[in-house]
């Protein structure tokens, strides 16, 4: 019999979607507008497939593994051993520290916006400050902050309501060329925007991960977190559909930046909005960047106990809360590599940061299916189409590897070299024997 654990499936659903709604529908719709123009939305459902399918081997393993916290990273270490799962691990925690400033960015952006201030510096120290406040939250245990998303994600689903149907209206009654609003400018169009677009994009799907790092405390057990998983996706890219059209319904392609944290702030801003819908959409943008702020947190902080619950890591990491479910010191640790994050540049460039450790270890798990399935493995959900859906996920990430900006590139390089220095001198310096395997007969 599964365990029944203290959290259900509806309120794991909504952490799931407190992550992914807030990482990309209120900061990062602007910035795939800005790239694609009008293509975006084509961007946003395919990304949304890809997602899907990235959550379903995801929902396999968990119910092959459901007592592991550290999600890909757990999957993988378990599947190809300590080394690979080292490097996953590391990469996969760097990245969830980097989406919390991310998100807590476009936090610190909108309250600037509510606040009539200058962009700028003031979006930054707001950010700090939501990291400071959401980091006690989260010390408070995982049961506390799931509870406390799911009330924040009832009402920010409701205030998107409220933001697609304000902008259906505006534009119809205000006489907008919708037309001209959703021509393209030469450099957004063709198949080059729209990969970029969905290379920036995949991050926006990412909070999905963070329902992994909790399936042993769901009612149900495993079965019932792969549902949370897949739920969480679909209606995210029915969501994100629905406000890019909506976004491009208010404001033309043209006008919207990489660089922009609130676009939909700026959406009522130029489209000259009531001013009710200001202060009705930006609460939602605050609601919303801070559930998924908190999700972050709460996953970058148990894949940072597990890789040291695994003996990785040293084991002030593994100091673990157990009455309130939660690893103190990893979560003070990823909020500070998050506030320093902040500074690393704009918000297209630090979202494309993060996604190479996502990339990365959806890669390994889809790799980690084929591992187990070959082993005999399986759990109550089982991935449909074995092998060849993972087979062509692994391809579709690869492109996207491929296509990922220049600087997170070379970063991700750079992490996976330094994990490797640094794993096998740990190693030496241990004295641990020399694992030798012979590949060919």
């Amino acid at each position: 019999m599964a365990k029944q654990g203290g959290i259900g499936m509806l309120t794991a659903t909504a952490v799931g979607l407190g992550a992914i709604i807030g990482a990309g529908i209120f900061v990062l719709s602007g910035t795939a507008i800005a790239v694609a123009g009008a293509n975006a939305i084509i961007a946003f459902a395919v990304v949304g497939i890809v997602a899907l399918l990235v959550a379903a081997q995801l929902a396999e393993l968990g119910t092959i593994m459901p007592r592991l916290k550290g999600a890909a990273y757990s999957y993988v270490y378990e599947a190809f051993g300590s080394e690979l799962g080292f490097i996953t691990g590391i990469l996969l925690y760097f990245s969830y520290a980097t989406a919390i400033s991310v998100v807590a960015l476009g936090f610190g952006s909108y309250i600037t916006s509510m606040m009539g201030l200058a962009e700028g510096a003031y979006a930054v120290y707001f950010a700090i400050a939501a990291i400071g406040a959401l980091s006690a939250v989260n010390l408070f245990g995982v049961k506390s902050a799931a509870k406390t998303d799911s009330v924040l994600v009832a009402i920010k689903i409701g205030i998107l309501g409220v933001f697609v149907i304000a902008a259906f209206w505006i534009a119809s009654s205000s006489g907008i060329n919708m037309a001209s609003n959703f021509a393209s400018l030469p450099d957004q169009q063709g198949l080059a925007p729209i990969f970029a677009a969905s290379v920036v994009i995949f991050f926006a799907y990412s909070g999905f991960q963070v329902i992994s790092t909790f399936v042993s405390d769901i009612k149900g057990g495993a079965k019932e977190g792969a549902k949370a998983l897949m739920l969480s996706v679909f209606v995210s890219m029915v969501l994100y559909i629905l406000i890019a059209i909506a976004l491009l319904m208010l404001v033309p392609a043209s006008k919207y930046s990489v660089s922009q944290a609130d676009p939909l702030s700026f959406a009522l801003k130029y489209a000259a909005a009531p001013s009710y819908l200001f202060e009705i959409v930006d609460l939602g943008a605050l609601i919303a960047t801070a559930s998924a702020t908190l999700a972050m947190m709460l996953s970058a902080s148990r894949i940072m106990y597990q890789i040291s619950e695994d003996h990785l890591l040293p084991g002030i990491f593994r100091k673990y809360d157990k009455n309130r479910d939660v690893a103190g010191n990893a979560v003070l640790l990823s909020s500070g590599i998050a506030i320093v994050m902040l500074f690393s540049g704009n918000i297209y460039t630090m979202a494309s940061i993060s996604n190479f450790g996502l990339l990365f270890s959806y890669l390994l798990c889809c790799l980690a299916i084929l591992h187990f399935r070959r082993l005999g493995k399986t759990g109550s959900f089982r991935t449909p189409f074995h092998p060849y859906l993972s087979i062509a996920v692994i391809a579709a990430l690869i492109i996207f590897i491929y296509g990922m900006p220049r600087e997170a590139l070379q970063l991700g390089v750079v992490i996976i070299l330094l994990s490797i220095l640094v794993y096998y001198a740990i190693r030496e310096f241990e004295g641990k024997k020399v694992v030798k395997v012979r590949l060919f007969k």
